[in-house]
């Protein structure tokens, strides 16, 4: 499925339409160059589902843990500093990813070989005029 965003304000209906979509799925491993928007997207995904706190990326703590009333805890992790799946696993990357929680992988390229069969790709690229293209495959 492919989502257009012509500003940021379409971020929020198609966080309600991309959690719709993906029902069951948990794990969302999100991809695309940096700046193109994928902590801005995660922030109103979390929104959508109910996180109150600020959202922000963790980049320098690997991991920043939500919670939500309606949807538990969501784990938002940025492995842009992750160099193997040596570090990964250091990090106990396996817990989460294999756990029932919602976790949002930021360059999860940099752990593809241990994600789960059922992960949500979410890939994010601008197009010519500045929209932000959103594809999604189960």
């Amino acid at each position: 499925m492919t989502f257009t965003a012509y500003s940021e304000k379409d971020l929020k209906a198609i966080s309600v339409e991309l959690l719709e979509y993906i029902q069951p799925h948990k794990i969302l491993a999100f991809y695309g160059e940096m700046g193109v928007g994928k902590t801005t997207f995660i922030s109103y995904l979390a929104k959508t589902m109910g996180v109150e706190e600020q959202v922000s990326s963790p980049t320098y703590g690997y991991v920043n843990e939500y919670v939500s009333k309606d949807f538990g805890k969501i784990y938002h992790f940025d492995l842009y500093r992750i160099n193997s799946e040596e570090e990964a696993y250091n990090i106990g990357i396996e817990e989460y990813i294999y756990d029932e929680n919602y976790v949002f992988l930021e360059w999860a390229e940099n752990i593809e070989n241990l994600l789960p069969e059922d992960y949500v790709r979410v890939e994010i690229s601008k197009n010519q005029n500045g929209d932000r293209i959103i594809e999604v495959t189960l």
